[in-house]
C-alpha cells in the first residue's frame, strides 16, 4: 500500500510513503534540487548508492526505510525502488517541456556502465552484463539491476543498461551514477519546448 501527495503547484517534487508487511518507507524527491540527500535504509552500501544517485543526478532525496533485513536485502531495495519510481512519475507531472531521451556512459576505474533512458510512459527494461562478485557487504550485487528495473517499471521509463568490469563495487557504483546522469539529462526542461515531447501530444 502506498500513499503519495503532490508538492506545491509548479514544483517538480513529490513525497511518497509505502507500507507493507515487509517495509515501511517515507521518501521525498525534488527533481530540481542541488544533490542533497538524507538516506537510511539499514544497508550501508545501498545508502551509499542512493546518496550517489542524488549527488550525480542533482536531485534532493530523502529516504527512510525500515525493512525486514533479517530476511535479506531484497524487499528493502525493491520497495525503495518502487517508491522512488512512483515519486519520479509524480514529480514529472504531465512531462511538458522535458528533454525525454538521454544516454550516459560512466566509468569507474576498470568498470564501465551505460544507461539509455526514454521517459516514454511505457515501462520496459533491458540489461546486459554480470556483476563480478555476488555481494558487496550486505548488498546483493544483482539487486542493482533489479533496482533500476523497478524504478523504470514504476516511473514509466524505457531503460537499456549495461555493465562491464572486474569489481562489483565499481560496476554497481558506475551503474547508479550512469542512471543518475541519464535521469538528470532526460528530466531536464528544454526551454524551446512547451508541450510534451511526443507526436501524440502526451506521454
Amino acid at each position: 500500500m502506498s500513499d503519495s501527495s503532490a508538492s506545491d503547484a509548479g514544483t517538480r517534487a513529490a513525497a511518497v510513503s509505502r507500507e507493507t508487511g515487509e517495509t515501511t518507507i517515507d521518501l521525498t524527491l525534488d527533481l530540481d534540487g542541488n544533490g542533497d540527500s538524507e538516506v537510511d535504509t539499514g544497508i550501508g552500501f545501498f545508502d551509499h548508492m542512493l546518496t550517489a544517485l542524488a549527488t550525480h543526478g542533482l536531485v534532493d532525496l530523502t529516504v527512510q526505510c525500515d525493512g525486514d533485513l533479517a530476511v535479506d536485502d531484497h524487499h528493502t531495495v525493491e520497495d525503495v525502488a518502487i517508491t522512488l519510481g512512483e515519486a519520479l512519475d509524480e514529480a514529472l507531472g504531465d512531462k511538458r517541456g522535458i528533454v525525454r531521451y538521454a544516454d550516459r556512459r560512466v566509468p569507474l576505474d576498470e568498470a564501465l556502465a551505460s544507461v539509455v533512458v526514454d521517459i516514454s510512459g511505457r515501462p520496459y527494461f533491458v540489461f546486459d552484463g554480470e556483476f563480478s562478485q555476488a555481494a558487496i557487504g550486505d548488498f546483493t550485487s544483482d539487486m542493482a539491476r533489479h533496482f533500476v528495473e523497478s524504478v523504470a517499471m514504476n516511473a514509466g521509463l524505457t531503460v537499456h543498461a549495461s555493465v562491464d568490469g572486474d569489481n562489483a563495487h565499481h560496476e554497481v557504483e558506475a551503474l547508479f551514477k550512469a542512471f543518475a546522469r541519464a535521469l538528470d539529462d532526460a528530466t531536464r526542461i528544454d526551454d524551446r519546448r512547451s508541450d510534451a515531447p511526443s507526436t501524440k501530444g502526451s506521454l
